[in-house]
């Protein structure tokens, strides 16, 4: 991924130099435990502990000669290990027992990473939702005006949407946090259990229960379906509060530093251009987590069909969620709220939005279904036409808009309030 969406300690997660020091790990796990096993001499461990791992370039001139990026490795780490210790590297290893462990390693600690800045997203949802649980403002369905609602409430619609997420991220850092040490063929015909399970435990991976020589590449869907899921939760609220900072509705307005420059030809413009970016990275994920699950099927026990994909996909889909997530928190932590433009906006169509308490009250005082829709309704059309104010229209029907506020429509908000209560007390 591009420098611009990729923060710094998720980037050095996915260098070419952090995966050669994870393969050197395994090997010397490995071997740690061949030589329980008596099968490695403790010399020869103690000389690829002391190996300092190759560098990126030193094993990319292997490559040219070899054409295979693990045997370049495996040439270049061997060239600082005396040849009677280099020999018993990889003992009865396949490539993939490499790859996979070290990756599940590596993927898991991304994980880590972004479940924690989705807390992160979470802690700050909550507690604007709570700052802002009285901010009155309307609620829009179909992009019209509906009922008042509030900007708190929104806000925990959207705390409780990353809460799920992260219930589903977190399960798919887990389902992937699995390595192998197998063999060939997945089978251990030439590798004891043990070793396996010494390295996995070791690095705080899981087993891949059947190994067919590589771990299963429905786990890596599984993470990517659920990195674009909580893609598309930052999306949902980057859109609202793109739709809000419209000009004519300035409800919100992002935070913007004093170098801030909207348009080269129009000094004017204050552009939701941080929401924007957000919708934008979602779309991406979407196309990572489509392009995984092509990954998911391979010939027989293996094939290579998946690995120059997953180069690109995996480290992009984690840094770009990672910055779509942080940059979110900062976005909304930071977020200007105009709470009396949301008050006023109210008013700005007549009273219509009280329509539905009105048909309540008639409905309550006996008055027939049917007959007090239609009622309602004619008098809301009038008002739409005319401009007149609905109470004038409602007093056309012979009916009347009883005294009434926005806060009648929140008269059971408390309910929903409690239940963010409860979504903040797992940050605290």
């Amino acid at each position: 991924m591009i420098a611009r969406y990729t923060r710094p300690e998720m980037a050095d997660l996915f260098t070419d130099q952090h995966r050669y020091a994870t393969w050197v790990q395994v090997e010397i796990l490995a071997s740690e435990a061949q030589q329980q096993l008596g099968r490695v001499p403790r010399a020869a461990v103690e000389d690829m502990r002391a190996a300092p791992v190759p560098l990126a370039t030193r094993i990319a001139e292997f490559e040219k000669e070899r054409d295979h990026e693990v045997l370049s490795f495996l040439a270049a780490y061997c060239e600082n290990i005396p040849e009677d210790s280099a020999r018993w590297v990889h003992l009865g290893m396949t490539s993939y027992d490499l790859v996979d462990t070290a990756l599940g390693h590596t993927l898991a600690r991304a994980g880590d990473l972004l479940i924690a800045a989705t807390r992160q997203l979470r802690t700050v949802l909550a507690d604007r939702a709570a700052e802002h649980w009285d901010t009155v403002m309307v609620g829009r369905t179909h992009g019209v005006h509906a009922e008042p609602t509030t900007f708190g409430h929104k806000l925990a619609g959207y705390a409780f949407a990353v809460d799920r997420s992260l219930t589903r991220l977190t399960a798919a850092r887990d389902a992937i946090a699995v390595g192998t040490v197998s063999g060939s063929v997945g089978t251990y015909a030439l590798i004891d259990p043990f070793v396996e399970s010494y390295v996995c435990d070791r690095l705080g991976l899981a087993c891949e229960p059947a190994p067919s020589q590589v771990v299963a590449r429905d786990r890596h869907a599984q993470l990517l379906q659920a990195v674009a899921t909580l893609g598309a939760c930052v999306e949902q609220i980057a859109l609202e509060l793109r739709l809000l900072q419209r000009t004519e509705v300035r409800e919100v307005e992002e935070a913007r530093s004093t170098a801030y420059q909207g348009s080269s030809a129009m000094p004017h413009k204050r552009n939701p251009t941080t929401s924007e970016r957000l919708v934008g990275l979602a779309r991406l994920l979407r196309g990572y987590a489509d392009t995984a699950l092509e990954n998911v099927a391979l010939w027989h026990e293996r094939d290579l069909a998946h690995q120059s994909v997953e180069r690109v996909i995996l480290p992009d889909s984690l840094c770009v969620s990672h910055f779509q997530v942080t940059a979110a928190t900062q976005l909304l932590r930071s977020l200007t709220v105009h709470g009396d433009r949301m008050r006023a906006h109210i008013d700005t169509t007549d009273g219509l939005v009280h329509s539905s308490a009105v048909l309540a009250d008639l409905l309550g005082e006996g008055t027939e279904r049917e007959h007090a829709y239609r009622s309602v309704q004619a008098a809301a059309n009038h008002t739409i036409t005319t401009g007149d104010h609905f109470a004038d229209s409602l007093a056309a029907q012979g009916l009347r808009l009883p005294p009434l506020t926005p806060e009648r429509f929140l008269v059971n908000h408390d309910v929903i309030r409690n239940r963010l209560e409860s979504l903040r007390e797992l940050d605290s």
